[in-house]
C-alpha cells in the first residue's frame, strides 16, 4: 500500500518562496498521479496541482499558475511543489495524495493521503 508524507511547510513572508515535499513509499509503481491539495481555516479543500506518473503532464489551479511548479524525482520517490511569490491567500494545510486511473490527473479520485504540512504566509 502506498504511503505519503509531506514536509517543508513553515512561515513565509508575502512574496517569499517555499518548497513542500511529498515522500512516497510502499507500492510506488501502483499509482497514476500525485496531487497537492490545500485547505485554509473555514474554507473547502481545493486541488492546487497534480502530475501524472506516465507522461509527467501537469495541472494547476488558476490562482497559482505561474507561481507554483510541481515536479518529481522518480529515483527518490519524491514529488515537490515549489511555491514562489506567495500570498496570504496561499495559507493552509498542504497535503499530497495519490490516485489510480486514466485521463488527466485533475479528473482522478485521490484515495491515499498524507498527513499534511502547514504553510503560513504572513508578515
Amino acid at each position: 500500500q502506498l504511503q505519503l508524507e509531506e514536509s517543508g511547510g513553515g512561515l513565509v513572508q508575502p512574496g517569499g518562496s517555499l518548497r513542500v515535499s511529498c515522500a512516497t513509499s510502499g507500492f510506488t509503481n501502483d499509482y497514476d498521479a500525485i496531487g497537492w491539495f490545500r485547505q485554509a481555516p473555514g474554507k473547502d479543500q481545493e486541488g492546487v496541482s497534480c502530475i501524472r506518473s506516465s507522461d509527467a503532464s501537469t495541472w494547476y489551479l488558476d490562482t497559482v499558475k505561474g507561481r507554483f511548479t510541481i515536479s518529481r524525482d522518480n529515483a527518490k520517490n519524491m514529488v515537490y511543489l515549489q511555491m514562489t511569490s506567495l500570498e496570504p491567500e496561499d495559507t493552509g494545510v498542504y497535503s499530497c495524495a495519490a490516485a489510480v486511473g486514466s485521463g488527466p490527473c485533475s479528473t482522478l479520485a485521490y484515495a491515499a493521503w498524507g498527513q499534511g504540512t502547514q504553510v503560513t504566509v504572513s508578515s
